[in-house]
């Protein structure tokens, strides 16, 4: 059986990688950790316009990384903590840069799944990637546009931590039959 890949994307704050965490966990499957996070950390800074692209491709290579170790260890599930188009959402609000959308649009149709986590839990600061509630508002607002532009199916979570993870295992349950 090939692994399925399952995306979440969400504005900063919003959950993703505690989300995608807790379905690992419970479902037995593997997680892609946001690259965005660990260069930001390894950098001491935001990425420029011209890392965008390299930021983009490092995350698709994680994910591939994953599937790869999911076909290894029979495990049916990758939980990607966000996408391309969360890369190219990002460049589009911060550097008005619109041209990573079609490299975005033709990997988004990797994903078995794509979980929308809406902005309904508190903002908290955390770190350098973070630009505040305000640009939570507007990144949402691009990613569903986006998404319903492009005519990707996905599952809006909402709620709290339960309510948010049993949303996402019947999304999962209903998208693997």
């Amino acid at each position: 059986m090939e692994p399925r890949l399952i995306c979440l994307i969400g504005a900063e704050c919003t959950g993703k990688t505690t989300l995608a965490q807790a379905l690992a966990e419970q479902l037995g499957g593997l997680w892609v950790p946001e690259y965005l996070r660990s260069f930001t950390d390894q950098q001491g800074r935001t990425p420029e316009r011209t890392e965008q692209l390299q930021i983009l491709q490092e995350q698709v290579r994680q994910e591939t990384q994953a599937l790869a170790t999911a076909r290894r260890q029979q495990k049916a599930l990758v939980f990607c903590d966000t996408a391309p188009l969360l890369t190219a959402v990002y460049s589009d609000c911060v550097f008005a840069d619109t041209s990573l959308y079609p490299q975005a649009h033709g990997l988004h149709a990797r994903y078995a799944l794509t979980l929308l986590l809406e902005p309904d839990i508190p903002w908290v600061a955390d770190g350098l990637q973070r630009d505040g509630p305000q640009a939570r508002t507007a990144v949402h607002a691009r990613i569903g546009q986006a998404l319903a532009d492009w005519a990707w199916p996905h599952v809006r979570i909402a709620g709290t931590a339960e309510q948010r993870l049993a949303q996402a295992c019947d999304a999962v349950a209903s998208a693997v039959r």
